[in-house]
């Protein structure tokens, strides 16, 4: 399991070794992270600005 810093709080972030580039983490500061990798193989995240679902709300 890596350990990334967020963006957003500078907290650390628990990320899977296997975590694949777009795959999605929520972090306890409440901001959804978006996985992605460098040409090396590390890990960085960046806040989420997609789409998510609003379940017809």
């Amino acid at each position: 399991m890596a350990k990334v810093k967020c963006p957003v709080c500078g907290g650390l972030v628990e990320v899977d070794d296997d975590a694949l580039p777009g795959e999605l983490v929520e972090h306890d500061c409440g901001v959804v992270l978006e996985v992605h990798r460098g040409p090396n193989g590390s890990i960085t995240l960046k806040p989420f600005e997609g789409v998510e679902e609003d379940w017809g709300e």
